[in-house]
């Protein structure tokens, strides 16, 4: 089983306070080891360069956090396809070590050598499923 530990990946640190959506921001401060503002800020910069919707506060689409992603070597994993059904679970047996950032239903978190980093517990006992990850390095 995945275990959890609770992080917020810097935000309060930062400045930040109060509940927000902010679960793409997080998750990649956290993996990347990287500060909370300087992602937050390249997030938001990603979004009006687009010409996208969302924010790094209130929740991110696809079409903004990947591209961002893989501009600074990380890489997308699939572990689910149309029609496939769940094979991936949020559980260490299913998941690579190192540092990953998973793509769950309505949610991302960071997952290191098997541990949940996270505001909140997203596991649901191990039923969760991975729609894919990103980790860093050559595909």
């Amino acid at each position: 089983m995945v275990e959890f530990a609770y992080d917020d990946g810097g935000r309060r640190a930062a400045g930040f306070r109060g509940a927000t959506g902010d679960c793409v921001t997080r998750a990649i401060a956290i993996a990347t080891t990287r500060d909370y503002r300087e992602i937050y800020d390249s997030l938001n910069g990603a979004v009006r360069a687009r010409g996208a919707t969302g924010s790094a506060r209130t929740g991110l689409f696809r079409d903004v956090y990947q591209p961002w992603l893989e501009s600074i070597g990380w890489h997308w994993v699939a572990t689910m396809r149309i029609g496939q059904g769940c094979r991936v679970h949020l559980r260490a047996d299913e998941l690579p070590t190192g540092r990953i950032i998973a793509r769950l239903s309505g949610h991302m978190c960071a997952v290191i050598d098997g541990t949940v980093r996270d505001i909140h517990d997203p596991r649901r006992g191990g039923t969760r499923c991975v729609y894919g990850y990103f980790t860093e390095g050559e595909k």
